[in-house]
C-alpha cells in the first residue's frame, strides 16, 4: 500500500572527510562542504542537508524519493513501513558517527537547526514523534538477516534536543516483526543506543514465541517469511511496501 505524504523521519550523517570546527580551518570547512553538497544533490542521497555551519539545504523536495534508506524497516501503532526512501523523510548531518569518533558527533549549530526542521516538518506532516528514528534503528540487512546494515547514529543522537523522546528504547521492527537477528558491530556501536532496543526486541520475540508454542528460532522463520513476502509484493508492484497493522502487530 501507499501512502500520500511522509510517515517519518530518519537521521542519518554523512561520513564525509571532516576538518576541525575551529576560525583557521574555516575555508577548509567551507570547500568541504561545497563538495559535500554538490555529491548529495548528484545522488539524490538525503532530502536535507545540515552543514558543520548549521545551514540546512533542501537537497530533494519533499514529495519526492530520496535515495537515504535503502533495505529498511520500521512499524508504529498503525503501519508497518518497509524501504523507507519513499515513505520517510532523510535528513542527514556533516559529521561522523564511528565508534573511533571521541569529539562530539555534532555541534550546537547543527542541533539547534535540526530541531527547528524537525519541528517543522512533524507540524507540515503530523509526523508522531517514534516515527522520527535514526539510520542505525532501521537499516537490515536482508542477505545475512542481520539487522544494522548501517551503523550512522546507532548511539548519540540527540532526540531531547530536539524534542523527541529516547526513540533508542523502541525495539527495531527488523528484530521483532521480521527475524532478523542482531549484527555484532552494530551493537557494538550502540550500546548505549541501538542495543537498548534490541534487547527488548529479544524479550519480545521469546514472549511471542512462547505464546505461539514455537521456539524462538521457528518462530523468527516464520516472521522472516512474513518480511520476504512482503519485500518480493512491494517489488512486484512498484509499491513501497506499507503494511497497515490491524489488531496486533505481531503474528
Amino acid at each position: 500500500m501507499r501512502r500520500t505524504e511522509p510517515a517519518g523521519i530518519v537521521y542519518h550523517t554523512t561520513e564525509s572527510g571532516q576538518a576541525p570546527f575551529e576560525p583557521r580551518q574555516t575555508q577548509a570547512l567551507k570547500n568541504l562542504g561545497q563538495s559535500l553538497l554538490a555529491y548529495v544533490q548528484r545522488k539524490r542521497a538525503y532530502h536535507y542537508l545540515i552543514d558543520r555551519f548549521g545551514r540546512v539545504f533542501r537537497v530533494v523536495a519533499e514529495s519526492d524519493s530520496a535515495e537515504h534508506a535503502g533495505y529498511s524497516a520500521w512499524a508504529d501503532r498503525d503501519w508497518f513501513y518497509l524501504n523507507l526512501n519513499e515513505s520517510f523523510l532523510g535528513i542527514s548531518f556533516e559529521a561522523h558517527s564511528r565508534a573511533d569518533n571521541t569529539d562530539e558527533i555534532v555541534n550546537p549549530a547543527q542541533i539547534r537547526s535540526a530541531a527547528m526542521l524537525t519541528e517543522m516538518l512533524r507540524n507540515r506532516y503530523a509526523i508522531p514523534a517514534e516515527d522520527c528514528v535514526t539510520h542505525a534503528q532501521v537499516s537490515v540487512n536482508p542477505s545475512n538477516m542481520l539487522a544494522g546494515y548501517h551503523t550512522d547514529w546507532a548511539s548519540g543522537f540527540p532526540f531531547a534536543a530536539l524534542g523527541l523522546p529516547d526513540n533508542y528504547r523502541q525495539p527495531p521492527t527488523g528484530l521483532w516483526a521480521f527475524g532478523f537477528e542482531s549484527d555484532p558491530a552494530w551493537l557494538a556501536a550502540g550500546k548505549d543506543g541501538v542495543a537498548l532496543g534490541a534487547k527488548i526486541a529479544l524479550e519480545d520475540v521469546k514472549h511471542a514465541a512462547a505464546a505461539a508454542r514455537l521456539r524462538p528460532a521457528a518462530y523468527r522463520k516464520i516472521l522472516r517469511e512474513r518480511y520476504h513476502a512482503w519485500l518480493a509484493a512491494a517489488r512486484h508492484s512498484g509499491s513501497r511496501g506499507d503494511q497497515p497493522i490491524s489488531g496486533s502487530a505481531g503474528l
